[in-house]
């Protein structure tokens, strides 16, 4: 898919192609008289020789005369490209090479596109079009790559004699420019050998003679893309009079600038199509995955998932290659020495070990003879499993056994391009592969998933919308409770003085933990969209009550130490004289008994938040906006009464919004929505990335036709929500509509401007004679939560809690439990949930919030 005017439209690279017309007159070009030439380089794969032809038809077919005929042709026949370019002065402007017989071809990486290069080459030899072939690449990794296979397929004597017998050139000469380019000769060579101050044959033998010369360039979208002064020249040296080339032509699985498609592709044979037609590997990736900030935790996940891929091809005698990418030399050297120390512990091996399994490659002087290495890293009596790269290893890098990639950094996976690229290093299939098809992993954040859909996803705008209403006889409704309120509002700010009256409840409030989690990661597969998951365990690091107590009582001799030097007396704080060791012990296991922890062990998040808790010992003022509510009266009212909620064909595309539905809950769609409700759960379909299907209806416990997702938290937990193990122990439960329906009235200052408004919680769970209230953040709230977010929490926590009192004075025989959730925490919930041990769960968000 290709973007457009600010991403407002949406194209299909396909209706972007170039179509080149198979109406040529054979007395100008027989194309049929090298059909048995093709049939045996090509093989099996139809797709190369149709880009041969495709290519052969433009230049030789005598119907146009530059690169602007052509697209003028199809500017004017194609409504998409009118679309995309606005006018023909707007598609004009995108073409690299206008007046030249120039085009790309797209092909996805792994599928051959040194045969195409090959099989042109040699026709247009053969046929005295052009007299000298130029192929110009971006790396000595890939001139090598293709110097051997050319040279290869041209002492192929199956592959001779089917050139036919009249032919100018029958078997060309395989070079580089460390030899002249001679008529006959097909000259493979680094860019670089083009630039004035390298010593090469280029220039000397192809000045004046570009009319009689196709230049061939290997992984176009160089020459389109980068900014570099050199691979400026590149496309310089295309243009320059000097030489006055005709017929050029780029290759490339890349086809992007940035994230726009090229505007002079004639031939496509897309990822998607090379995938489902089982020429290169499945492609899976991170949909979903445990929550964690923790690297170690991190690199659990990660180790866990290649260890996985090792067993499973043991018996085929692969070992297979996790490649990392890095954003730069700085980063890769880190990673490298985090890994090999991680290696070193999990694994308990030596350093040395460590090291001989990890191979940093980027172009600082110390990973020079790592490069050399990347060649044999698939021979058997290698140690190298892990490979830590700047960037992305170098295209034409052909190993067949990377199983796994993982971008370091989102920056990996900011462009089509760089996720084009990032996939390609994994795509090629192991020699002699039979049963089920080779996968590679990119374990990418799951935050990214979204960005790899896109690339495969071949799809359009459109604007119809699906709505989710209640469904009036179901089994699942269940009453609400709220109060009736008037109201008061107060702002007040006081300045700090002197100590903080520090930990007097002698506890702190620490959220629920979990010490050895039984966790899923949730791959989706390009392409088809089908779902697995791998399960493993994530083990979070401990400390005993001790070590977090002594750890608290060197800070506050910190503190103490810090404010000697204040002038005002006031303001010295004896902290550690207050609070002595035994004393920091006594809050640590308070705090834990509290938390329900029986285990005598403090996670690193909870031991994180008894330090934080030492955090307000430093502030020097603060500021609160009360808003003071007294309840007047009880309403009681149904899931029934909750107002219809709706979702557009545009945020289900992006995959903003997800609508989950189950096998019959479409005669529940209303008649003008049908035909847009079969398309959003067509599984291969242009909304997947906004539709999942929840196999059993009897696991979608809520009251309403479909639920409607908003944003990537809310669902992951709808996702759990609807899986067996959770949904069988809940009674019901409902997704609030956005407004007119379960509202709680807050007040919070921005700014200076003390603002009111009314706060709908996202989810209602009934349990028994419980009902959860659970409001669904981001993790990123956690680390910096917004004012509003705080004073939401603050507000529904107090009415709740008043909403409680007023129940059990009346006998009403159920309660209500606030919770704010991020996915760090969602894991944790259900667990504790499952176990009928989630009443007054706390998370960390709760625990942010109430501070």
């Amino acid at each position: 898919m290709s973007a457009a005017q600010g991403d407002r439209q949406t194209f299909k690279n396909e209706d972007l192609v170039l179509k080149v017309s198979k109406n040529i007159n054979p007395a100008v070009w027989d194309e049929t008289k090298y059909e048995a030439f093709i049939d045996e380089l090509c093989g099996s794969r139809e797709y190369q020789k149709e880009a041969i032809l495709t290519v052969l038809r433009y230049w030789v077919g005598g119907k146009y005369t530059n690169l602007k005929d052509l697209a003028k042709e199809n500017f004017n026949s194609n409504h998409e490209l009118e679309r995309r370019y606005g006018s023909w002065p707007g598609m004009e402007r995108h073409l690299q090479l206008p007046d030249q017989l120039a085009c790309s071809i797209d092909m996805a990486t792994g599928t051959g596109k040194s045969y195409v290069l090959y099989g042109l080459a040699v026709i247009l030899l053969a046929e005295g079009i052009v007299d000298r072939v130029l192929v110009l690449c971006p790396s000595n990794t890939i001139e090598a790559g293709l110097l051997t296979k050319f040279r290869d397929l041209a002492g192929k004597a199956d592959l001779r004699d089917l050139i036919p017998e009249q032919a100018k050139v029958r078997v060309p000469k395989i070079i580089n420019a460390s030899e002249s380019i001679i008529d006959g000769s097909i000259c493979i060579e680094n860019y670089h050998a083009i630039l004035h101050h390298v010593k090469s044959s280029i220039r000397d033998s192809l000045i004046g003679q570009g009319e009689r010369v196709a230049v061939f360039n290997d992984e176009a979208h160089h020459v389109a893309n980068e900014s570099g002064a050199n691979v400026k020249k590149w496309k310089e040296f295309l243009l320059n009079p000097e030489y006055g080339f005709r017929y050029v032509v780029g290759v490339s699985g890349t086809c992007y600038i940035g994230d726009e498609y090229f505007a002079d592709v004639v031939n496509r044979y897309s990822l998607r199509q090379a995938i489902e037609e089982r020429f290169v590997k499945k492609v899976e990736y991170v949909a979903e995955m445990p929550q964690t900030d923790n690297p170690d935790e991190k690199w659990q996940l990660i180790y866990n998932r290649h260890q996985n891929w090792k067993k499973q091809l043991k018996s085929r005698g692969i070992r297979p290659l996790t490649i990392i990418v890095t954003k730069d030399i700085k980063t890769c050297k880190l990673v490298t020495e985090e890994l090999q120390a991680f290696l070193q512990e999990w694994e308990k091996i030596s350093a040395e070990d460590a090291e001989r399994k990890v191979l940093a490659v980027s172009s600082a002087a110390e990973h020079q003879l790592n490069i050399a290495k990347l060649k044999i890293v698939d021979r058997p009596n290698s140690k190298v499993e892990w490979i830590i790269s700047v960037s992305m290893l170098s295209e034409g890098w052909d190993v067949k056994n990377v199983f796994q990639i993982v971008p370091h950094e989102e920056r990996a996976f900011n462009s089509k391009l760089l996720i084009a690229q990032v996939l390609g290093r994994g795509l090629r299939r192991p020699d002699n592969w039979q049963g089920a098809d080779p996968v590679v992993t990119v374990f990418n954040h799951d935050a990214w998933a979204g960005r790899i859909r896109h690339l495969v996803d071949e799809i359009l705008e459109m604007e119809h919308r699906l709505s989710s209403s209640v469904v009036d006889d179901s089994p699942y409704h269940f009453d609400l409770h709220n109060l009736d309120y008037t109201r008061e509002t107060d702002t007040s700010q006081f300045a700090k003085k002197g100590e903080y009256r520090f930990l007097e409840q002698g506890f702190v409030d620490l959220p629920s933990q979990v010490e050895v989690e039984d966790v899923a990661i949730e791959f989706e597969q390009a392409v088809t969209g089908d779902h697995t998951k791998f399960k493993t365990k994530l083990e979070h690091k401990t400390y005993s009550f001790e070590d977090v107590a002594d750890e608290m009582y060197r800070r506050l001799q910190s503190i103490d130490e810090e404010s000697k030097d204040a002038s005002d007396l006031k303001d010295r704080t004896q902290y550690a004289k207050k609070f002595p060791l035994e004393r920091c012990i006594e809050i640590v296991k308070a705090s834990a008994k509290r938390s329900k922890i029986k285990t005598g062990k403090i996670t690193e998040e909870n031991r994180q938040k008894i330090l934080q808790a030492l955090g307000p010992l430093r502030r020097k003022s603060a500021k609160r906006v009360i808003y003071k509510l007294t309840p007047n009266a009880l309403r009681v009212f149904s899931t029934k009464d909750r107002s219809m909620i709706s979702v557009s064909a545009a945020e289900l595309r992006r995959g903003d919004k997800t609508v989950f539905f189950t096998p019959d809950c479409g005669k529940r769609i209303s008649d003008e929505q049908q035909d847009f409700f079969i398309a959003v759960k067509d599984p291969d379909g242009e909304y997947r990335a906004g539709s999942e299907s929840v196999a059993n209806s009897h696991d979608f416990k809520t009251p309403c036709n479909i639920a409607i997702a908003d944003g990537t938290p809310e669902r992951k937990f709808i996702r759990l929500l609807c899986e067996r193990e959770n949904a069988q122990i809940v009674d019901g439960w409902l997704k609030n509509s956005p407004q007119r329906f379960y509202s709680i009235e807050y007040a919070w200052k921005k700014g200076e401007h003390p603002k009111r408004g009314d706060f709908s919680p996202d989810f209602f769970i009934r349990k028994g004679k419980l009902v959860y209230v659970v409001e669904i953040k981001d993790d990123s709230e956690i680390g910096d939560p917004s004012p509003e977010n705080q004073k939401k929490f603050e507000y529904a926590r107090d009415h709740f809690h008043r909403l409680n009192e007023w129940l059990k004075k009346e006998n009403k025989g159920v309660s209500y439990q606030l919770n704010f959730l991020t996915p760090k925490d969602f894991n944790k919930f259900f667990i504790k949930l499952r176990k009928d041990d989630a009443k007054d769960f706390r998370s960390e968000l709760d625990v942010v919030l109430s501070s």
